[in-house]
């Protein structure tokens, strides 16, 4: 997904000129802090005055923060919201692909939906993936055709150089536009829903913030890069996916790493979301919960759900657009900021109140922004 956002970034910079240069940095600072404060959580000070790690999980984080109403309650808020994003968010994989094998390989009489088919045969060994080590070396891999897709676009990008212009970029601003450019560059940034279990899996967990400090600072240099070049390079033509602005066989090259990511992406939310089923069957029965059976029942039948749901709900990427805007929104800055500020008041400066304040105003105004415009949408289609 994150692949698919960042294709995306020069047609948001068409929309949102010099301020949208602006989001990218402010919005990689606002994710970096959303991460630490979610990851601060999970500690309290013992007697000593030491932080310890008293929490595993988002969902221990909701229950801590509501306990008094209800000892459950905001673990099944929470759990529900990330095994809603997460499904969604493999079924954007599903669909990517049948989608890019139909633009790599237009002269096969084969429709988009049946390509969508081809994928999910390719995905059908996920059923078997047990640990997080095999899911993280398939990331590794992810990460390494991510990088190539981004130096040749902008390599091709360099070579021509003599046809960019500064004066390209708009200053005036239409405000629908320049909301659908702020999803864009916001969620681009998001991963929130797999940072505790991230930071429980370091070896030192120490280097937390130092590493969340530099991936996000290097995202931001890329990303930056990346959107800047290629919108110099094509300006007002630039398309909302950048692939399409390229030369034909360029293009293809492209469609078919992009491909080799989104298969190699759909492991981590298929794997996250299945993990937060089995810790919720777990609590209730412990020895189903190691049934190698009930595993790939609970496996294949998400797997199902994912390709089901590719094939036959319409104006998907709408309705993505309307959960996302939900379920992102919250993930990644309002429960972050209200459950540190519940948990950690007492302790919190008047800057840092502030700061989880502003956070979750930020969250709010992006969330009730992108329902709108998906509302918006959705009415356009219907008629």
């Amino acid at each position: 997904l994150q692949g698919i956002f960042v294709l995306g970034l020069p047609y948001a910079l068409l929309h949102s000129g010099y301020s949208g240069l602006l989001l990218i940095v402010l919005a990689a600072a606002l994710c970096c802090y959303s991460g630490k404060i979610l990851i601060a959580c999970l500690y309290e000070e013992n007697e000593d005055g030491q932080l310890i790690r008293v929490r595993d999980t988002y969902e221990d984080i909701a229950n801590a923060c509501c306990k008094k109403v209800s000892p459950s309650l905001g673990g099944v808020v929470v759990n529900v919201t990330q095994v809603v994003e997460l499904i969604m968010t493999c079924i954007l994989y599903l669909v990517a692909s049948g989608n890019l094998l139909s633009h790599s390989f237009p002269y096969v009489p084969v429709t988009e939906k049946t390509w969508s088919v081809i994928a999910f045969v390719t995905l059908l060994p996920c059923i078997f993936i047990r640990t997080l080590k095999i899911v993280s070396k398939l990331s590794q891999l992810c990460s390494l055709v991510h990088f190539v897709i981004i130096f040749v676009v902008i390599t091709y990008c360099l070579t021509q150089l003599h046809q960019w212009s500064w004066a390209k970029f708009r200053l005036s601003l239409e405000f629908e536009d320049f909301l659908v450019s702020v999803g864009v560059i916001i969620f681009s940034y998001t991963s929130q829903i797999f940072l505790p279990t991230l930071e429980g899996n370091m070896k030192n967990p120490g280097e937390f913030r130092c590493m969340l400090n530099w991936t996000h600072f290097f995202a931001c240099i890329l990303k930056t890069t990346f959107a800047l070049t290629a919108f110099l390079t094509w300006g007002e033509k630039t398309k909302e996916v950048i692939t399409d602005n390229l030369p034909s066989f360029l293009e293809t090259l492209v469609n078919l790493c992009l491909l080799t990511k989104a298969l190699l992406s759909y492991p981590l939310p298929f794997f996250a979301a299945t993990e937060i089923v089995y810790s919720c069957v777990s609590k209730d029965n412990h020895s189903n919960y190691r049934s190698p059976l009930l595993a790939l029942t609970v496996r294949g039948s998400f797997l199902l759900l994912t390709l089901l749901m590719a094939m036959f709900t319409p104006h998907f990427a709408l309705l993505m657009g309307l959960s996302g805007s939900v379920t992102g929104a919250a993930m990644t800055f309002l429960l972050p900021s209200l459950f540190h500020l519940k948990l950690k008041w007492k302790k919190l400066s008047f800057l840092e109140k502030c700061a989880d304040i502003s956070v979750f105003i930020l969250g709010f105004l992006c969330s009730l922004a992108g329902i709108v415009c998906s509302i918006k949408g959705l009415l356009e289609v219907f008629g």
